[in-house]
């Protein structure tokens, strides 16, 4: 899949089902209609390509020493973020938003594993070089 744009799509579809599924397993996570879950599937994109590496960046020192754990808590805030901004999209707490973070992280890495979204393609075999005569002249 070449297309840039075939694939933000694919990542937005994989990201609603996620987010979907985290409606129907998790209490206290609902959306209301497909608006609304088109509305938190760009918001969220949103926030994990611009607001997430920033708040990465900036706890650094946090994630190093919780071994990792700050970033499941930086995506738990981030799902709390978006239940706050989007209407009918609501998360009653920060364990739903933990819950409903993990779920959408397992969907996006379970049909990563079976779909080709953001995988390098195999690129075409390099061109070898052209063996160059070998002359006697120095070149200065």
């Amino acid at each position: 899949m070449k297309s840039p744009v075939l694939q933000l799509l694919l990542r937005w579809l994989v990201l609603a089902l996620g987010v979907m599924l985290a409606t129907k397993i998790v209490r206290g996570i609902t959306c209301d209609d497909g608006t609304t879950l088109l509305a938190v599937v760009v918001l969220l994109s949103f926030c994990n390509a611009i607001v997430r590496p920033l708040l990465v960046f900036f706890t650094l020192p946090f994630i190093l020493v919780t071994l990792g754990l700050g970033v499941v808590l930086i995506n738990a805030l981030l799902f709390m973020l978006v239940g706050k901004l989007v209407d009918g999209f609501t998360v009653a707490g920060f364990w739903p938003a933990l819950g409903g973070s993990l779920v959408v992280s397992a969907t996006n890495f379970l049909l990563s594993v079976f779909l080709p979204v953001g995988q390098a393609e195999s690129r075409p075999r390099a061109v070898r070089r052209r063996k160059k005569k070998r002359t006697d002249v120095i070149d200065v």
